[in-house]
């Protein structure tokens, strides 16, 4: 194991809450988060909590669900509505903080009906480097992040992780589709399925992994791994890319020579 100390540390995080919601998206970070809660304090104390919306692709629904069932947690799924605050769909740079902010009230409300003493969530050290506007609403509303607070990075996630045999170990990074729109854009349905629908054929057609389509209209800015442009770019599947994405509505469709980047659309308030 690659830092006993830090695991451990999250076990003893995680045995002092006696029992919990855990915000499950099926993420790498939210897999382990939940696996360990299952470890320590038993199923019957843990109740993994995941959200349907505009913003998460069905795929990932159905992946978190499936997962769940493997590691035998009771989990619930429940809708949540962002989209209907315009503090959310006029998507200011703190747009996640709303987001979070309903997310976390009804899962306290989940909480208080099953008995379970606190709310958690699958925050990493990585986490602080970066606009977080969200973890401010989790902390603000008392959810508590135990890989976060034992200091566990990204990378000790993935590996620990590994050793423990949970399928999320080498799984991409997902974040909401809303997260592919840049600041000041309204976000719409519209606008996230045709998202979804674009990632979906470059995922299920192309072969992508860890890539991101974002959404500058009427242009499409394909960020993609180095690694990986090779095959976006062989002329056949070029074709069919510009052929999709112009379907879906986009008249431009741009590769970006900075690659795939987690976040990449702080770099406007970063400035």
């Amino acid at each position: 194991m690659k830092d006993l100390t830090k695991l451990n540390h999250a076990r003893d995080i995680i045995r002092d809450l006696g029992s919990a919601v855990v915000a499950y998206s099926g993420g790498v970070d939210s897999t382990l988060l939940l696996a360990l809660c299952l470890e320590v304090l038993g199923p019957d104390k843990v109740l993994a909590v995941t959200a349907r919306s505009a913003t998460y692709p069905e795929s990932e629904l159905r992946e978190a669900q499936a997962i769940a069932d493997a590691l035998g947690a009771r989990q619930r799924l429940i809708q949540t509505n962002e989209l209907d605050d315009p503090r959310f769909a006029s998507n200011p740079p703190n747009r996640c903080y709303f987001c979070k902010q309903e997310l976390f009230s009804r899962l306290w409300g989940i909480a208080q009906q099953e008995g379970l003493q606190y709310v958690v969530y699958g925050g990493n050290a990585d986490d602080l480097q970066d606009h977080r506007p969200g973890m401010q609403a989790a902390k603000e509303m008392g959810a508590r992040a135990p890989l976060l607070e034992a200091g566990l990075t990204k990378e000790e996630v993935r590996a620990i992780s590994r050793e423990m045999g949970l399928p999320t170990w080498d799984k991409p990074a997902m974040a909401c589709l809303a997260s592919r729109v840049p600041y000041g854009i309204t976000i719409t349905p519209e606008v996230l399925q045709r998202i979804e629908i674009a990632e979906s054929f470059l995922h299920d057609e192309v072969g992508l992994a860890q890539f991101r389509v974002r959404h500058h209209p009427p242009i499409a800015r394909l960020e993609v791994q180095p690694q990986d442009w090779e095959r976006v770019l062989a002329e056949g599947t070029r074709q069919r890319i510009v052929a999709k994405l112009r379907e879906l509505g986009y008249l431009y469709v741009a590769l970006d020579l900075a690659g795939y980047r987690s976040g990449s659309l702080n770099d406007a308030i970063k400035r």
